[in-house]
């Protein structure tokens, strides 16, 4: 259709006249378009562009068509095909970020025992606080770097416990692992998986783990295939957060990251091992009707 052509030059202040004659169409067939009511699919096509940027806006602008899809599906009951959705996004000038290679911040202590691995690779508890996985990410500020730990539960990919500081010494992890345990009070035998940095091996951490009755686990040494849920965790937050600006000091760094994590991260976010709920979603489903989606075959 050449007329929307001729309409976006008019508003640019280009005569109609002038931009008919080039284009080869006539000026009364012009007016007559731009009086003829839209149909109901440019009405159906407007709204959805509008929900698209709204999706946007509630996502910090990361998502990429397949969470903006499970968004209109799930969250508002849309029915929109995913190659519709992709067309209508790239016409809106929507798109979601990219994930970029992540570097790690792991210091390992050669005289530490690291724990057997209990895992080995299998991610999908059954239920709840059986399964934590934990790790700790840096970034840069005008200040220097701050350092953030997590501990994350791998039946819905909650973060669970985490710790943000100025250092990467025992206390970091020792910190994020005791929010775990004061937020949901896993039941002794509860396995905590980690990588083989110095903090993970230190005697603080160790004897906090002892103490909550947790079992320790770490992976081989420098696969993140044996801490894949968690690396997967922080390329989310390094590419939907950390990389999209640059942070002046550590205090509106911790701000921000605290921000996503229990703003967006954990109550919002749409995963897709998930089947696209949020964490939070997730684990209310799983109280009401049993586990589903990746867990389902396992606790069956």
């Amino acid at each position: 259709m050449i007329f929307p052509v001729v309409c976006e030059l008019a508003a640019d202040g280009v005569p109609v006249a002038v931009t008919c004659r080039v284009l080869n169409v006539s000026t009364s067939g012009y007016y007559e378009w731009r009086r003829r009511p839209a149909s109901a699919r440019a009405w159906e096509q407007a709204h959805l562009m509008e929900a698209i940027r709204q999706v946007d806006a509630a996502s910090y602008g990361t998502y990429g068509h397949r969470r903006v899809h499970a968004e209109l599906v799930l969250g508002h009951g849309v029915c929109v095909s995913h190659g519709r959705m992709e067309r209508l996004m790239r016409h809106t000038g929507v798109q979601g970020v990219h994930r970029r290679r992540l570097s790690g911040c792991t210091r390992r202590d050669e005289a530490a025992t690291p724990s057997q691995d209990l895992v080995e690779r299998n991610f999908t508890p059954d239920a709840p606080d059986r399964l934590y996985v934990a790790d700790v990410t840096q970034h840069r500020t005008s200040e220097g770097w701050l350092y953030f730990a997590v501990v994350i539960d791998c039946f819905s990919r909650r973060v669970v416990g985490w710790s943000i500081a100025d250092h990467i010494r025992s206390g970091l992890v020792v910190d994020a692992l005791q929010m775990a345990i004061w937020n949901r009070r896993p039941a002794p035998g509860a396995i905590h998986h980690s990588d083989h940095g110095s903090t993970y091996t230190s005697w603080a951490f160790g004897h906090r783990l002892r103490d909550a009755g947790l079992l320790g686990s770490m992976g081989s040494i420098g696969d993140c295939f044996d801490n894949s849920v968690a690396e997967s965790s922080f390329a989310t937050l390094q590419t939907e957060l950390l990389d999209r600006s640059t942070w002046p000091t550590r205090e509106g760094l911790a701000n921000a990251i605290f921000a996503f994590v229990e703003g967006f991260y954990n109550p919002t976010r749409r995963h897709s091992t998930l089947g696209y709920l949020s964490p939070a979603d997730y684990e209310a489903q799983a109280a009401l009707t049993g586990p589903t989606g990746p867990h389902a075959e396992t606790a069956a």
